[in-house]
């Protein structure tokens, strides 16, 4: 499961690989749940089909029940074959509220060793990634809307590569990274469509490093 992942920093790079500039207030570069990062969605009530906003977020989901932002610290990540029961995400799933994660890595450990050695995956080719998620509303007690989003992930048993981490004996579990070019098809996804593009995405597109950044929790 994804709990650490890093932002795309530079705005230029960002609009060249989403078509959108990023907010001013981007959130943290190194996030992990409960942090605020940036997310893509569907501009509701834009008045034109495919218009795309980036707007900050909290990393992990909060349903309109939830009773304070801790919850984020438990919904970061929604198991694709569940998120259509599981109390927390299912409103987000039946409404079809997409959302698209920008990425420069993510990480998952290394547990090859015997020890956990955190280990940061990105695309080989240096280009940000697109992960699949979905996104929410929620009221806090003071008044103010909070937007917040979760990443889908889907079995990894058989991925030649990330089924190398995790603890021995545990499912292998990854999230969805998009491929270039099938945002605007992620958000708008159907139903019936949103399932295709819960895939694998090829090993050989993907490297993996240990980054001894990573070591310390912050961004």
């Amino acid at each position: 499961m994804c709990s650490h992942y890093q932002a795309v920093r530079e705005r230029e790079r960002f609009c060249r690989q989403f078509g959108v500039y990023p907010p001013e207030e981007t959130g943290r570069f190194e996030l992990w749940p409960g942090y605020s990062g940036l997310m893509l969605r569907l501009a509701p009530a834009a008045g034109k089909a495919g218009n795309i906003e980036a707007l900050t977020g909290v990393f992990g989901l909060l349903p309109h029940w939830a009773r304070d932002r801790k919850l984020a610290r438990s919904t970061y990540n929604a198991r694709s074959e569940t998120v259509h029961e599981k109390p927390s995400f299912r409103d987000a799933w039946s409404k079809r509220q997409h959302c698209v994660v920008p990425a420069d890595a993510f990480f998952e450990p290394d547990w090859r060793s015997g020890k956990a050695v955190p280990t940061r995956i990105a695309r080989a080719d240096g280009e940000p990634m697109g992960l699949a998620g979905l996104w929410s509303q929620w009221k806090e007690p003071a008044g103010s809307v909070v937007c917040s989003y979760t990443l889908l992930t889907i079995n990894a048993d058989a991925h030649p590569l990330l089924r190398c981490f995790h603890r021995p004996g545990e499912e292998k579990r990854m999230v969805v990274v998009l491929p270039q070019g099938a945002y605007l098809d992620w958000l708008q996804a159907s139903a019936q469509q949103r399932m295709a593009f819960l895939r694998p995405f090829p090993a050989e597109l993907l490297q993996a490093g240990v980054d001894d950044r990573v070591a310390r929790h912050g961004g």
